[in-house]
């Protein structure tokens, strides 16, 4: 039996499915996929970190008497060739996401496939309701697992000693240049291996609960680039904080479970990538210029604006702030929430379908376990609240060092000070949100 292990969103040696369950003969390879990067910019950050994280797989599988085989090419052209070179079949994680799906068909037309849960902790086709069918709530969804989430330790996948690597070029590289891409500077934290930054959260997960939500304070993990493209797994993150039998750590692990929620839903609901997930018919908001000026950060309030610029120097947002951003976009600029998650999914480097989906189909009111569709956050007020200082604002907005900060917290009162020029707020706060209600009512009216 000559196997292929394809390394996708699992890039570790520790607690890997693909090295547990292989047999013996086998070739490791990662694919720079041809159909994904073409739609990259070719500055994307995230093509720097997985390149470097890809390199750092060939190593460990090195030191495992191992190697990894790169290619830059179509999936379907890598799996035709290893066809013809005699291999028998793929050992995979997999994804639910509709491009995954599309792609592992195609390739199980080549070879045989077999996938394993690798990128999450649950199956989601294990955890359904009495009736059979599938949690749309959270908080029933998380009290059904409390077999898992109240124990002390998920057993991981454990290395088979046993594998031998098949003789193969392993020697082909190709370059970020060749690839398309420019090399790009990462933020700090992502030059630290996954262990070292849950073990600096460790010091402040005790405040993580009561500091999260404040835009300044930097009270998370930082781990959320590391398991989207499987540094470490969620059973890793799990057992981890779970070895401190701390009440101050339930919390966070309850965060954890959010993510699979999110895959669960994405799996059951699969039209939900592309479409509301509740069927709700809503005439969004179509004027391209209020979603542009969106995108860059020029709507007119200063807590949108440095949330969408910072977002677009750095590839980070603040988790409450995303929920903010997206709530203006669509309650009260009542834009379509797919292309919030479209941009999204363009900048963030810790995008992942499953979560981006679910957390825009939430904010919009359209999705599983969503925010009621009366309820929109105020940006004046959210920033009154987790940045009254305005220290948030004024790091992306270095003009403003002097201005008074509860300026940054009343609609439109920037326009009154005479040393900063600002635009005009493009739309009424109050008056928007009472568009957004109506026309929620009267699509709920409609469908009904």
């Amino acid at each position: 039996m000559r196997q292929v292990l394809w390394f996708r969103r699992d890039l570790r040696v520790e607690d890997s499915a693909l090295l547990a369950n292989a047999s013996k003969n086998v070739l490791p390879i990662f694919i720079f996929d041809k159909n994904i990067l073409k739609k990259l910019d070719k500055n994307d950050k995230r093509v720097t970190f997985i390149y470097k994280s890809v390199l750092e797989l060939k190593k460990k599988l090195q030191g495992l008497n191992l190697d990894l085989a790169i290619f830059f090419d179509e999936p379907k052209n890598v799996f035709t060739n290893l066809k013809k070179d005699g291999f028998d079949e793929v050992l995979c994680s997999v994804d639910f996401d509709s491009y995954a799906k599309n792609r592992d068909e195609e390739i199980e037309s080549i070879l045989p496939i077999k996938r394993f849960i690798d990128s999450f902790i649950l199956n989601p086709n294990s955890h359904l309701k009495k009736d059979n069918t599938p949690y749309k709530v959270f908080t029933p969804f998380y009290k059904s697992l409390n077999i898992i989430t109240q124990s002390y330790n998920i057993e991981e996948y454990s290395f088979n000693k046993n594998l031998e690597k098949i003789e193969f070029d392993y020697s082909f590289i190709p370059t970020l240049e060749q690839m398309g891409f420019e090399s790009q500077e990462l933020p700090e934290f992502l030059s630290k291996d996954a262990i070292e930054l849950l073990e600096e959260f460790r010091a402040k997960v005790n405040k993580y609960q009561e500091e999260r939500d404040f835009f300044y304070i930097d009270a998370s993990s930082k781990i959320s680039v590391h398991l989207r493209f499987g540094l470490i797994s969620p059973k890793q993150v799990f057992n981890y904080f779970k070895s401190f039998g701390s009440a101050d750590c339930e919390f966070f692990i309850r965060e954890i479970f959010w993510r699979e929620f999110y895959n669960y839903i994405l799996f059951h609901f699969p039209h939900s990538e592309f479409d509301n997930l509740n069927k709700l018919e809503i005439k969004w908001n179509e004027n391209e210029e209020d979603f542009i000026k969106w995108c860059e950060g020029k709507t007119g309030v200063p807590i949108i604006d440095a949330a969408m610029i910072h977002l677009n120097n750095t590839g980070l947002m603040h988790n409450r702030l995303r929920m903010v951003v997206a709530s203006f976009l669509t309650k009260n600029l009542f834009v379509d929430w797919k292309k919030g998650e479209e941009y999204f999914a363009k900048k963030l480097l810790d995008y992942e379908a499953s979560s981006n989906v679910g957390s825009w189909q939430w904010s919009s009111s359209t999705g599983a376990d969503a925010a009621p569709y009366f309820r929109v956050f105020n940006p004046y007020t959210q920033s009154q609240k987790f940045d009254k200082d305005g220290i948030f604002i004024k790091s992306v907005f270095k003009e403003f060092e002097n201005i008074e900060p509860k300026l940054f917290h009343i609609e439109n009162a920037l326009q009154s000070n005479l040393f900063v020029e600002y635009p005009k707020a493009i739309v009424d706060i109050k008056l928007s949100r009472q568009r957004a209600i109506d026309k929620f009512k009267e699509a709920k009216n409609e469908q009904f």
